[in-house]
């Protein structure tokens, strides 16, 4: 691996870390990088998912005064985002390639305009907190997990707009929440792909080393922000992602 390559993988991890942990869309960075320095697709999409299990820690250990208190969140949506991860990771290595992929810019943009609609969204939906957990609520959970598991690009949209519509939450602490669990969505993938996955080990270790620092200095930044600018600049960032996306597909 010559060295720009492997700055071009610190860089992008860096980048990832910071736009995945404060946006959800750490795959706007690292999975072009891997592309541009060489890896298949297939290949670029596994080694994208093994490395953001750095970000995940780093994002976690920055966030731990937004996830103050929200143990039963995590408790209630983990396991649905463990089982959603492996799902998704198993349809990866048994499907053919690109199954989701022309479906992927409408989900990412309707996430983004979820989050740029939010408080209205939110006021119209949000009723009696029992509804919060709502059957509706579950399946986006597993279905975002799945997705994440599968390919992941923006799933941290979808996650965080999914969140803050369903759960008396703000921004940041919907941010922490949606790391957590597509944590442990990628993690599961993860290792299924550390098992049975075409790897592409060289790219690993710079890009996460990239992804850690990126995704614990992600929420100390966010806090910064006020947060109907973070939610506006995330909406805004998806749906160019959604654009590149359609492009890439159609």
């Amino acid at each position: 691996m010559v060295i720009g390559t492997f700055l071009l993988l610190v860089g992008a991890g860096v980048a990832a870390g910071l736009a995945g942990s404060m946006a959800g869309l750490a795959s706007l960075f690292s999975y072009p990088a891997l592309l541009a320095a060489g890896i298949p697709a297939t290949a670029a999409n596994v080694t994208n998912t093994v490395a953001m299990t750095f970000s995940t820690l780093g994002s976690t250990a920055g966030s731990r005064p937004e996830l103050t208190g929200q143990g039963p969140a995590v408790r209630r949506f983990a396991l649905l985002a463990v089982l959603g991860g492996a799902t998704g990771a198993g349809l990866l290595l048994v499907t053919p390639d690109g199954l989701f992929v022309r479906i992927v810019p409408f989900l990412v943009a309707a996430a983004s305009l979820a989050l740029l609609l939010q408080p209205l969204v939110k006021s119209a939906m949000m009723t009696a907190s029992s509804h919060r957990t709502s059957p509706g609520v579950i399946t986006g959970i597993v279905a975002v997990s799945v997705y994440g598991g599968y390919f992941g690009a923006a799933a941290g949209v979808l996650m965080l707009a999914l969140l803050l519509v369903a759960l008396p939450v703000s921004l940041l602490q919907g941010n922490a929440l949606k790391n957590v669990l597509l944590g442990l969505a990628n993690g599961i993938a993860a290792v299924g792909f550390a098992v049975f996955g075409p790897v592409e080990w060289w790219a690993v270790l710079p890009l996460a080393a990239g992804l850690l620092v990126g995704g614990w200095t992600g929420p100390l930044l966010a806090r910064r922000l006020p947060g109907s600018v973070l939610r506006i600049a995330i909406a805004v960032a998806g749906m160019v992602l959604a654009v590149r996306l359609g492009l890439q597909a159609f």
